[in-house]
């Protein structure tokens, strides 16, 4: 707090840091000080509040320009990592990528909100990464989806990835099972394939490329060169892809 109110002071009165250097007052002239900012606080409680404000906007603008750096310095990893699923209009000019789990009850809920922008886009390229990060169940789902891409190829992954966004329950082998042999998918394949290397290189792939990223929730979305961290309603979405067409 104290932290918070020194920096609130310095904003408020536009001074650098070493022109409230306390150290320097005697004890008089810091009593003094004091009670003269609590009187002028007291009296004028809305300056303190424009004060934190403000800070907190370069705060967020600052965040928002380490991200963009973040996506420049990964973005061979984010946009071109030869594994990730590719969707919506793989020619687009906007890409947005997703870091999802599939137990993630903010994914489910951007699921909808992304499916409908892509649909009423119609000019953006949609990656999905697989970030299982809440429990068993998440990385057991995310495995088997990534071995039907590697085993049945895309157009299926795209059925089970859609199966399983809006699949309510737990996941299990048997749950996941029902799932395969709904898409006429051979069960057996993508059990054995969800416990072999290729699959755990693709998930690992992710969690480094998500650590680099300071991405440690979802959903997660980069989105042309700016980040989203979290679930957005479909018009913030929209607004955030037309400023990245400028």
């Amino acid at each position: 707090m104290k932290r918070t109110l020194f920096a609130a002071l310095l904003a408020m009165t536009a001074l650098p840091a070493h022109a409230l250097d306390l150290s320097a007052m005697t004890e008089a002239e810091k009593a003094a000080f004091g009670q003269a900012v609590k009187d002028y606080l007291m009296e004028n409680p809305q300056v303190l509040v424009e004060a934190i404000n403000k800070l907190e906007e370069r705060q967020a603008a600052a965040e928002a320009q380490n991200d963009k750096q973040l996506v420049a310095t990964n973005a061979k990893e984010i946009f071109e990592d030869g594994h990730s699923w590719v969707g919506g209009n793989p020619e687009g000019d906007v890409t947005i990528v997703e870091f999802m789990d599939y137990r993630c009850s903010y994914c489910k809920k951007a699921y909808s909100e992304v499916d409908q922008l892509l649909k009423k886009d119609g000019k953006i390229r949609f990656v999905v990464k697989e970030f299982p990060i809440l429990g068993p169940q998440s990385e057991l789902a995310a495995r088997f989806a990534v071995a039907v891409q590697q085993v049945a190829g895309d157009a299926a992954y795209a059925q089970i990835h859609d199966d399983l966004m809006t699949f309510r329950g737990d996941f299990t082998l048997e749950s996941l099972k029902r799932l395969a042999e709904s898409r006429k998918l051979d069960s057996d394949a993508l059990f054995k394939r969800m416990n072999e290397e290729e699959v755990s290189n693709v998930l690992r792939a992710n969690y480094k490329l998500a650590e680099r990223m300071n991405i440690s929730g979802t959903p997660a979305f980069v989105i042309g060169g700016d980040m989203l961290r979290g679930y957005a309603p479909l018009p913030q979405m929209q607004k955030i892809v037309a400023d990245q067409r400028g």
